[in-house]
């Protein structure tokens, strides 16, 4: 997603303004046009959308890319509108869609998959197909090299960590710190307290800049805030911790399809579906390095992965 932490604040207001997208409503295109595929505009959304449309396109579906068109509210007000047929997008904005941050089903990855999925299927006639396994939520990175010699996987090896007083200092924006979506969800589910000589505080929200002092040590920063999936975790040398008590909404990606054009190619799902599956957290950061930290074209990393699942040419 490779946004900053701001975006449940920035998302739950701007969904407010929805109806007033400057977006015009067409009837819905005739059959024979091509389906609209999109994306927002982070390098992540437009791998995924890439790898819906080469997908679509080795099936002999005429694709029209809108990729990068804009942040989630210009994405959600486009596909209500019906300017745009399909794009990848995360199963925890369900909460934000439908302005239920406080249920807990939105913390369950199989329980937030199926909420948002009937929901829009009833109120808005939008297909969600099956989203891939990683999650692209707030986390915590720690440096391999602590990750393997204090044996840490998850926050609750962290709290055993922490309580033994061993070393961690983590990188964090104010707004992680102090939303209590955030740090205090997971202090709170994990049973720890970072006091301000273990925090290095940052102005802003950017990840680049958390990893950036964990990877250097900046101060004696050993771990990082993050999002699961970003492309330099891997680059950097850093290990993502676990989230099994679900502090943390889940963002799993997933297509979302105008009923309509699902309809008329009901064989969509079967399509996507190995793709997203394929996504593993793991995968989807090393998708995301080729083209952050390597440079590589999107269009030819989506392609090689296609190719290595055997899709397409």
């Amino acid at each position: 997603m490779s946004a900053s932490p701001s975006r449940r604040t920035l998302l739950r207001a701007s969904l407010a303004l929805l109806a007033l997208a400057a977006l015009p409503r067409n009837a819905a295109r005739a059959q024979g046009k091509p389906v609209v595929v999109a994306s927002k505009l982070d390098t992540e959304g437009a791998l995924l959308g890439q790898m819906i449309a080469l997908a679509l396109e080795s099936n002999g579906v005429a694709v029209e890319r809108r990729l990068q068109l804009g942040p989630t509210r210009i994405l959600r007000a486009a596909i209500l509108a019906r300017e745009i047929d399909v794009y990848p997008e995360y199963t925890g904005n369900g909460a934000f869609f439908f302005q239920q941050e406080d249920d807990p089903a939105w913390h369950d990855a199989a329980q937030g998959a199926a909420k948002v999925r009937a929901q829009d299927a009833e109120r808005n006639d939008l297909v969600w197909l099956d989203p891939a396994a990683a999650n692209n939520t707030w986390a915590i990175a720690v440096r391999q090299d602590l990750a393997n010699s204090a044996r840490l996987n998850t926050l609750e090896d962290l709290a055993r960590h922490l309580a033994g007083n061993g070393a961690f200092k983590l990188a964090a924006s104010a707004e992680f710190v102090e939303s209590p979506a955030a740090l205090p969800s997971f202090q709170k589910a994990y049973g720890f307290t970072l006091p301000p000589e273990r925090l290095l505080v940052l102005a802003g929200g950017d990840t680049a800049v958390t990893m950036r002092a964990a990877a250097e040590r900046l101060n004696g920063v050993n771990a990082a805030m993050v999002y699961g999936t970003d492309g330099a975790i891997s680059a950097l040398e850093l290990k993502v911790l676990g989230d099994p008590k679900g502090a943390q909404i889940v963002y799993q990606p997933a297509p979302v399809v105008r009923g309509e054009v699902f309809r008329a190619n009901p064989r969509m799902g079967d399509w996507l579906k190995p793709i997203f599956a394929s996504l593993s957290l793991e995968t989807l950061q090393t998708l995301n390095a080729q083209a952050v930290v390597e440079g590589r074209n999107l269009r030819e990393v989506a392609q090689a992965h296609l190719r290595g699942l055997g899709i397409g040419r």
